[in-house]
């Protein structure tokens, strides 16, 4: 998606293996392709007046780059951390960089999987989280998100 002008920018970040969605376990976490979720994701940021951008990756420090990068950039982030939501400190330490929305998604409920996903090292400097309602929960990270770029 190409930047505009007045359009706040909005990054989101999908973690270590979302690369697969749509193949792996679709049971849990649906048939939708990245690709689909990025292309829904740019159309809801055109109506809402949000550049969106998306980055996948399934290295750690690629992702703690990313968020770097969007200091004093970006104006709001969504980020799917999948595995590192349980396991990296470093992104929980780079998320602390922005003062801008985070909004954590899960596609799954993580709370009711198996007890080791019940702890997300993301959540106590996110500004929110969205968990168990699948594709649709980035939707709905992102119009949270538009909101309170627009209200803030």
């Amino acid at each position: 998606m190409q930047k505009r002008k007045n359009y706040k920018q909005v990054l989101i970040i999908h973690g270590p293996n979302l690369n697969m969605l749509g193949k792996r376990e679709p049971g849990i976490y649906g048939k939708a392709t990245i690709s689909e979720i990025n292309r829904k994701l740019e159309e809801i940021g055109e109506r809402l007046g949000i550049d969106v951008e998306s980055f996948q990756s399934n290295h750690e420090g690629a992702i703690v780059e990313k968020i770097q990068e969007a200091y004093e950039i970006k104006h709001g982030l969504i980020i799917n951390p999948a595995a590192y939501t349980h396991t990296s400190i470093a992104i929980r330490d780079a998320l602390l960089l922005l003062d801008v929305p985070v909004i954590e998604i899960h596609l799954s409920n993580i709370y009711k999987r198996e007890s080791f996903r019940h702890k997300s090292m993301i959540a106590g400097v996110a500004t929110g989280q969205i968990s168990g309602f699948g594709v649709q929960g980035y939707a709905m990270a992102l119009e949270a998100v538009a909101k309170m770029i627009q209200s803030g």
